[in-house]
């Protein structure tokens, strides 16, 4: 599988869940373990440019397919991408444990095309819980990097691009 841009040959067991892969087995830990049932969106990655729970995705179903978590969004070079910046100028995070799963999800938000307004944010948005209530200031960072993307934002955010995945990456062990 590719994570973050780069391909990696995985052996582990066929019941390891995505999240377990990325956190235990390749030191990824930005993608959260929340409710780990899919109810609360803080290990929201992207696969293939589509958000998905991680804790609800077996890690043989990613092989051969491209990964994204929030490790992956900046760039090579440390800028931190629209959304990232966003968030820290909307500061919007408290706790900030479910911030990773929320710009995720945000990018997601944003490449479909689901920023059109503040009730379009909350309800494509609605997937990822803050037991904050971070909410207002969740909106506003989305709509913030949504208006600084643009419609580049939809058609070539850097986080969509599909990686070709050119190694075997996961086998049942």
């Amino acid at each position: 599988m590719t994570v973050n841009g780069r391909t990696h040959v995985i052996v582990h067991e066929a019941r390891v869940s995505l999240l377990d892969l990325l956190r235990e087995q390749m030191a990824l830990p930005g993608t959260k373990k929340g409710c780990n049932e899919g109810a609360c969106g803080a290990c929201t990655v992207l696969l293939d440019g589509a958000r998905i729970n991680a804790c609800m995705t077996l890690a043989a179903a990613c092989d051969g397919r491209a990964i994204v978590t929030v490790e992956g969004l900046a760039s090579a070079d440390g800028t931190l991408d629209a959304v990232q910046r966003a968030f820290i100028a909307e500061d919007a995070f408290q706790c900030g444990y479910c911030t990773p799963g929320q710009i995720v999800s945000a990018v997601a938000c944003i490449r479909e095309g689901h920023a059109g307004s503040a009730t379009e944010i909350a309800e494509w948005m609605s997937g990822n819980l803050c037991r904050c209530a971070a909410y207002p200031q969740i909106v506003a960072a989305v709509e913030r990097a949504a208006a600084e993307l643009g419609a580049a934002g939809r058609a070539v955010h850097p986080s969509g691009a599909v990686q070709p995945a050119t190694v075997l990456s996961v086998r049942a062990g």
